[in-house]
């Protein structure tokens, strides 16, 4: 760090408490390298979470597309059951068709929806908190034009709110957040591959023994 005796003036008598004096200006020059490291670290962090929250999204989103037409009835399926009742109401002569059954989804779709909606949904929170704090941090770091003891009393308003939003505690929460997000989307996906049918040990072993 540079001597600031040296490259400033000292202040004559009586004006050390001034605007414009040597001590706010001190201030000014250390309170901007001091915030600058602080700036720039949380920048990085929030740079990398705003990708990774991003591109996270667009996965679980891809996911939910697919699996949230398990909610819905197959109409195509239903289709199929009435070309069947109508085969059977005109060989045995009953009734056109048979009471309409009311369509359920399986649990298991609903929780696999449930769990990528949530964690979908903190998955944008965190990016749209990552934003938010990236848009706080910018105006932190832009000082107003004014005296050096101006600037010197904007800054510390601002450090002080900092600590009081508890602005630090909230970019560390974030990749907590964000693991949250992708713990219930590996739980989901588990689920999503239970109902998949595995291959029979018998079969497998037919097969091995065909082809030695």
């Amino acid at each position: 760090m540079d001597d600031y005796e040296k490259r400033l003036p000292e202040d004559a008598y009586g004006e050390e408490t001034k605007p414009n004096a040597r001590v706010w200006r001190v201030y000014v020059e250390e309170a901007a390298a001091f915030d600058g490291v602080m700036v720039n670290q949380y920048r990085d962090g929030l740079d990398v979470m705003l990708v990774f929250a991003g591109l996270f999204s667009a996965v679980v989103t891809s996911f939910l597309v697919q699996v949230s037409q398990n909610l819905q009835a197959d109409y195509a399926q239903m289709s199929a059951l009435l070309l069947h009742d109508l085969r059977f109401c005109f060989q045995y002569l009953l009734s056109f068709s048979r009471p309409a059954q009311k369509f359920v989804p399986d649990a298991i779709d609903v929780w696999i929806n449930g769990l990528w909606v949530v964690s979908l949904t903190v998955a944008l929170v965190v990016a749209l908190a990552a934003v938010l704090v990236k848009q706080w941090l910018h105006h932190y770091v832009s000082l107003p034009s004014g005296t050096p003891m101006d600037c010197s009393h904007v800054r510390q308003f601002r450090f002080m709110g900092l600590e009081r939003w508890r602005v630090r505690v909230i970019i560390g929460m974030l990749p907590l957040t964000m693991h949250i997000s992708l713990m219930l989307f590996l739980a989901g996906l588990v689920l999503f591959f239970i109902p998949l049918p595995m291959p029979s040990p018998s079969y497998s072993l037919s097969a091995h023994t065909r082809h030695p």
